[in-house]
């Protein structure tokens, strides 16, 4: 990767690598949000940083992205698309709503890739699941980091753990997690981070109210 550029450090919060994936715009229900993904070197740190990627992995695909610019420009885009398909598909699921044809099919698409990837491998005296990296050029696969994405999305959705994923009450959020609370009352993505601010918020309505 490039010495002078600094790496985008993500907050991963949402319990599962696609819901993380789903929070890579800061602050979703302001205008404007902010992007978190602006090109693909930060795609491969989040990838990293979720665990996706090994370093070794993310500076062959980091060199693969230099020698192809123009794919690395489309696995971002579909990378894009897949997170705000993936972001209405649980929103809807959330709100109890019917799904779009057209987020499913987004998500399918990605998955019918990834799948295609995916194989039995020998671990450890045992076996597991593993990617297949031999790309047909002999690259790195540069949509690799989509992968994991794709296949936890679909587990996620066809879980009974869809019924846990909540959306953050922090004003303007717009984060998702999984709340594996006991109880199930887990209301911010990060109680230290937008709990704390709604309880300043509400002081301070407090304060104004009492003081007028």
């Amino acid at each position: 990767m490039g010495s002078n550029r600094r790496e985008r450090r993500f907050k991963l919060r949402g319990g599962v690598v696609s819901l993380d994936f789903v929070n890579t715009v800061g602050s979703r229900l302001t205008d404007p949000p902010s992007e978190y993904l602006r090109s693909y070197e930060d795609l491969l740190d989040w990838a990293r940083q979720a665990g996706l990627l090994s370093p070794e992995e993310t500076e062959g695909l980091s060199r693969q992205a230099m020698l192809d610019p123009e794919g690395a420009r489309e696995t971002l885009s579909r990378a894009l698309a897949l997170r705000e398909a993936l972001h209405r598909v649980i929103s809807r699921a959330i709100a109890g709503e019917s799904q779009d044809e057209t987020d499913l099919s987004a998500l399918n698409r990605e998955l019918s890739v990834a799948l295609s990837h995916l194989r039995v491998m020998p671990a450890d005296g045992t076996y597991g699941w593993g990617w297949d990296w031999s790309g047909d050029d002999g690259g790195a696969p540069l949509d690799s980091p989509l992968w994991s994405v794709a296949k936890s999305a679909a587990e996620l959705l066809a879980s009974p753990k869809l019924g846990r994923v909540k959306l953050c009450a922090g004003e303007g959020c717009g984060w998702v997690f999984l709340d594996e609370s006991r109880n199930g009352s887990r209301r911010w993505c990060d109680s230290r981070d937008c709990g704390n601010r709604e309880r300043v918020r509400r002081h301070l309505a407090r304060k104004r109210a009492s003081d007028s």
